[in-house]
Order: structure tokens, then sequence, then C-alpha cells
């Protein structure tokens, strides 16, 4: 069984940051493509930033230039920055590991985010 241990989820006003954090095993961590998803109510689940094991990134447009994710592997952790938050950014937001050659992926438990206006 892989546990993604996410923490940093919250209430937070409109234009305020929050900082996301998701622990994965190390022997996970270093063979996958990490990433953030989020899952409003009564919508999909959506990508919101991916980093690979290079440290490639990739955003959902409507992130783009406030959302910042990044990966330290001397702690297996892929964290999201995300600055000027807007009321639309509600969702509960999931880490999720997507290792080379495997044929899983994994997730979190999901954390809220909930930004008011």
């Amino acid at each position: 069984q892989v546990h993604l241990v996410e923490s940093g989820g919250g209430l937070v006003q409109a234009g305020g940051s929050l900082r996301l954090s998701c622990v994965a095993p190390g022997s996970i961590f270093r063979l996958s493509t990490m990433g953030w998803y989020r899952q409003a109510p009564g919508k999909q689940r959506e990508l919101v930033a991916v980093i690979t094991s290079g440290g490639s990134t990739n955003y959902a447009d409507s992130v783009k230039g406030r959302f910042t994710i990044a990966r330290d592997a001397a702690k297996n952790t892929v964290s999201l920055q995300m600055n000027s938050l807007k009321p639309e950014d509600t969702a509960v937001y999931y880490c999720n590991a997507d290792p080379l050659g495997f044929r899983s992926t994994y997730w979190g438990q999901g954390t809220q985010v909930t930004v008011s206006s």
C-alpha cells in the first residue's frame, strides 16, 4: 500500500496564499511525475500542476502565474505554493504520484482549500 500524505489546506481570504505539501515513499517519489489535482463540488477532478522527475512543469491555464509546483528529492516531497487565491480555487486538492513503468498511479487522501470572497 502506497501512502501519500498531504498537508497545508485551510481557509483563506481571496488574494491570500497557502502552501500544500505531499510526502511520498522514496521508492515511488524518485520514479514519479508528481502532480496536484483538485475537485470542486459537482465538478470533475482536474489537473492543477505536475512536475516530472527531471523538474519539468506544467500548469492549468487557470493557475499559471499564481501557483508554483516544486519537488524536494531529499525530503520526498512535492509542494504547491498558491498565491493570489480566488474563490474559484476552492476545492479538495489531491496529490498524485505517477511512477514510470508502473501500472498504477497513487493518490493522497485530499486536503480542503477554501477561499472566501
